[in-house]
């Protein structure tokens, strides 16, 4: 996999969900910016069914960063309204350069 370095121009925040307590003693999340980074969204592919009488669509895409250690799967990126989740990453020639996120968009 070839990566120009210049394809990375979509501005992104990376988020992080951070737990906490509700007043019911239950647990809740707040996603809390872990800072903006540079990437090329790459769409994947959509898919739809149907299934309790609604339907389910899932739109997936690559998002191709420059590497950061501090990334993990569950995590997210937002471009504006938009919101990515974290599937899978991978550093596609291991040589620490670039990390490939699979992530779902949400709300689509």
């Amino acid at each position: 996999m070839t990566i120009d370095p210049g394809a990375l121009r979509e501005a992104l925040v990376l988020e992080a969900l951070t737990p906490a307590q509700d007043d019911s003693g239950g647990q809740v999340g707040d996603w809390v910016e872990v800072g903006p980074v540079f990437a090329a969204i790459v769409p994947v592919g959509a898919s739809g069914r149907a299934g309790a009488g609604q339907r389910l669509e899932k739109v997936t895409h690559r998002i191709i960063i420059r590497f950061r250690a501090d990334i993990a799967s569950g995590m997210r990126f937002r471009k504006g309204a938009r919101v990515f989740l974290v599937t899978a990453l991978h550093d596609p020639d291991e040589t620490g350069r670039y990390l490939v996120c699979i992530v779902e968009e949400e709300g689509r």
